[in-house]
């Protein structure tokens, strides 16, 4: 009978599929590997994730190139790898999740004080500081990375910065910009082949380095109010979760809402749907843009496409 861990990676195979061709060959190849798996299921459960496995492997020197080759080095390695995996966490800082989250900042109006849960280095609370092109329409913002996304049409698509007056980031092992070592690993987060990806990471990192934006160590839901104070009372506080209440514990997801709102908070949710409370509107699987629990647009995981909602 196959393990859990042989389908969860045969899972991420096919999860994979149009975000790493990489990923997908390598997560092939563990799912019918009895050795590796064998050795993957020697560490803690949460620590057996395909993601952090690949990260951590090429954080640690392993190249890009075909199942066998990282079959052998991830073999010969693996007394490191298992190290780093049972202390790193999986951390990715997308910026191209900024387009989206510029497009729900701009159905709040005022300025805006920005508090993210999951932050990483907390390089998407610096969403002002690059420049977009949505669509066709002309280019905004003067900052690095230029983030480009496309829109379907009818889409209100924004054509202005927001006014971030504030800004505060949560994780639960907070990175900065400005340290070498933590911009190594937020790269290695990035797959290989995907040069695109880690050519908009350095440039975000770039921007961030001189001026990185406060991170501080915490659980999302138990460090929530803390985190909030010191937002100017003259902006409105908006929450935002891009990708992250996937992994909370769900009763942790369910309370989050309610925390946001007894801050008297809007929240921004960039999830899968059903994770943050538009389950039933959207086909299970897709990724939403949501403002306040309720779907503006369906998504690309990354940030690069908005797309209308189906109709019912």
């Amino acid at each position: 009978m196959r393990s859990l861990t042989a389908d969860w990676y045969a899972r991420a195979a096919r999860e994979l599929e149009g975000h790493s061709a990489l990923h997908v060959a390598w997560a092939r190849g563990v799912a019918h590997d009895e050795e590796v798996l064998e050795r993957l299921e020697r560490l803690p459960r949460e620590r057996q994730q395909p993601s952090l496995v690949f990260s951590v492997a090429t954080w640690l020197g392993a190249t890009e190139g075909e199942y066998a080759r990282f079959r052998a080095w991830l073999l010969e390695n693996w007394s490191a790898v298992e190290q780093a995996a049972r202390r790193r966490r999986t951390q990715t800082n997308e910026v191209g999740r900024c387009a989206p989250l510029v497009a729900a900042l701009a159905r709040i109006p005022g300025p805006v004080a920005l508090l993210e849960v999951g932050a990483s280095a907390g390089l998407c609370l610096l969403a002002d500081r690059y420049s977009y092109r949505f669509g066709s329409e002309r280019v905004f913002g003067a900052g690095s990375p230029l983030l480009e996304c496309a829109v379907d049409a009818g889409l209100d698509a924004p054509t202005a910065l927001p006014d971030i007056r504030w800004r505060r980031g949560i994780d639960l092992d907070p990175l900065s910009a400005a340290d070498p070592e933590h911009a190594s690993w937020l790269e290695a987060l990035v797959p290989l082949d995907r040069p695109d990806r880690r050519a908009r990471l350095r440039a975000a990192l770039a921007t961030a380095r001189n001026d990185p934006p406060r991170v501080i160590a915490g659980d999302a839901l138990d460090a929530l109010e803390g985190a909030a104070v010191g937002a100017p009372p003259e902006a409105t506080l908006v929450v935002v979760s891009l990708g992250t209440l996937v992994y909370l514990p769900p009763a942790a997801r369910l309370a989050f809402p309610g925390a946001v709102a007894r801050l008297g908070a809007r929240l921004v949710t960039l999830e899968q749907s059903g994770i943050a409370d538009v389950g039933g509107r959207v086909e299970a699987g897709r990724f939403v843009l949501a403002l306040d629990g309720e779907p503006i647009a369906l998504a690309s995981p990354h940030g690069d496409r908005l797309s209308a909602l189906p109709v019912h």
